[in-house]
């Protein structure tokens, strides 16, 4: 992403919240445009494939605190129209360094998503022409981030699974070893000598860049173009990566795996892989927060009278809950430790809610019996209280 890029993009307006919104209203926003707009959802549709890279875009700066808090700065610095010197800035004489303000070094490298890097100096590092008219060097550039999806059980969302990822992306072109060139010999771009990005004048004694307009950003021409990649020195590459997703993922949870998307330029860092994870549903269990939950049937007997039933686990032996006399219908029981990984290793809860069954067909001896128990408790209103409350509100 360029600086101009960086400034001028409204990602609250991408992401359709305002501007002290909360992190969980960002994710919760980011989440249902991802699923709205992802590619597999929009096969052969441009625009939709577009609109989900512009919101993962925005999604990698809003949801990540730190990044947040700089590009709201830089907003604030830039937004609306650009920075304007106060008076006595003066001109030439304006030697004022954003990244001496922010701490951020000199430009390169990076390894956050985007193309910009680990502080806000990194993002403003050519905004005041560093690196002037004699510089050659030609700058390393960071590899593209890549999006994909894995759908995973409800155990193995739970336990943690390591699955094969089978990626495309941009990689250096092997015929021509990332130069471009047919013979290995790229020349240095003369229009921006090698940075890959040009100065946009905006007053003040300092400039914006932007992307070399003549290398595409790359700092280097090819004098006799590679017939493979046409002389980008970058082709399409396929691999399949073995993934390791952590014990205690949820649902639409999106994990960012450092350094595995696609491979930089001339030395530069690989981008990010950020990996889309779907749970498919149990039969049996569900999941609230770190905690696993399933529903018991009992007996009626068993809830009047008390007795010892036996509940499932996941993945594990099942074990034995008592049950008081009177348990009512519906009443949540805990078993500690036998839930979801928390990040921390340690393990929610089992969360067992009673259900009392009624039997549908009855033996002529277990109708006698609960014949014999009504009149037994015939004088009994268990709704009495019910219409008393009724009345009086």
């Amino acid at each position: 992403m360029s600086t101009k890029d960086f400034i001028e993009k409204d990602f609250y307006k991408v992401l359709g919240v305002p501007k002290d919104a909360t992190e969980a209203e960002i994710k919760k926003a980011y989440r249902k445009l991802a699923r709205e707009y992802h590619p597999d959802a929009n096969k052969g549709n441009a625009k939709a494939e577009d609109r989900f890279k512009e919101i993962s875009e925005a999604n990698d700066v809003l949801g990540d605190p730190k990044k947040r808090k700089e590009y709201d700065e830089a907003r604030a610095l830039f937004g609306n129209g650009g920075y304007r010197p106060g008076p006595g800035a003066g001109g030439g004489n304006f030697n004022f360094d954003l990244g001496d303000l922010f701490g951020g070094g000199p430009q390169g490298g990076g390894g956050a998503p985007g193309g910009f890097g680990g502080g806000i100096g990194d993002v403003f590092g050519g905004l005041f022409n560093r690196g002037g008219p004699g510089t050659t060097r030609t700058q390393p550039r960071r590899g593209q981030d890549i999006d994909t999806e894995v759908t995973l059980t409800f155990t193995e969302a739970i336990e943690g699974a390591t699955v094969p990822l089978r990626m495309s992306s941009q990689a250096p072109c092997k015929a021509c070893s990332g130069t471009g060139d047919k013979n290995g010999t790229p020349r240095v771009c003369p229009t921006c000598v090698g940075t890959g990005q040009v100065a946009r004048g905006s007053g003040g004694g300092f400039s914006l860049t932007d992307p070399c307009p003549d290398c595409k950003g790359r700092g280097l021409i090819a004098e006799h173009p590679c017939p493979d990649c046409k002389g980008s020195g970058r082709a399409k590459s396929s691999r399949t990566m073995q993934v390791r997703i952590p014990a205690g993922v949820t649902d639409s949870q999106r994990i960012r795996l450092r350094g595995k998307g696609a491979p930089g330029e001339r030395g530069g860092p690989s981008g990010d892989l950020y990996v889309v994870v779907h749970v498919d549903p149990h039969p049996v269990f569900g999941r609230k927060d770190d905690n696993l939950t399933v529903t018991v049937p009992v007996t009626f007997t068993e809830a009047a009278l008390g007795g010892e039933v036996r509940v499932p686990t996941l993945g594990g032996p099942s074990l034995t809950l008592k049950l008081p006399p009177g348990t009512p219908n519906g009443r949540t029981m805990r078993a500690r430790g036998k839930g979801a990984v928390r990040k921390d290793g340690t393990r929610g809860d089992l969360l067992v809610t009673v259900e009392v069954s009624v039997p549908k067909d009855l033996s002529g001896e277990a109708r006698d019996a609960l014949e014999a128990y009504r009149e037994a408790t015939a004088g009994e209103d268990p709704r009495a209280e019910l219409f008393e409350a009724a009345k009086g509100a």
